[in-house]
């Protein structure tokens, strides 16, 4: 759960509007695993850990629909029908069995508690992301800060909110 702050919005960190509740992904289960947890968690995106903890990648939504497009992708190896277009959801039974490691988005854009809100919006809109992962100092995942999460904290700021 986020922290509530009276404070001024330009002042907020990353601590202040990240999600602590942080599911990540192990780099060596299936793809098909990978998005049963997400769809578990309810979530569209999560970091991928090493077996140290520490993020190597993340995952999303966006890179499924992304893959539909791309003819040298790894899933067309496997003539994977599993997402054919931007309006089709994909078929979590029908992804490949590899490790998610060979199809996350490596080196992910990840920040540490004290990045100022004002920042994380800078990177996300640079790197066209919706979400950063937030880690400690041994780069293992604390924190997802979405751009959901930099709204809502914009719509906190306005007086009448």
């Amino acid at each position: 759960m986020k922290t509530a702050t009276m404070r001024p919005f330009a002042t907020l960190t990353a601590a202040d509007v990240m999600s602590r509740d942080v599911i990540a992904i192990p780099e060596h289960v299936s793809l098909r695993a990978a998005a049963h947890m997400l769809a578990k968690a309810h979530v569209t995106g999560a970091p991928v850990i090493d077996g140290h903890g520490v993020c190597v990648g993340v995952i999303s939504a966006t890179d499924f629909v992304r893959w539909a497009d791309e003819e040298d992708h790894p899933l067309r190896q496997h003539d994977c029908q599993c997402v054919s277009s931007d309006w089709q959801v994909v078929e979590i039974e029908e992804l490949p069995a590899d490790e998610v490691s060979r199809y996350m988005t490596a080196d992910p854009v990840i920040v540490d508690a004290h990045t100022p809100i004002t920042e994380l919006a800078r990177m996300m809109l640079d790197a066209q992301i919706h979400r950063l992962v937030v880690v400690d100092a041994m780069g293992k995942p604390v924190g997802i800060v979405s751009s959901t999460d930099i709204l809502a904290a914009v719509a906190r700021a306005d007086p009448m909110y």
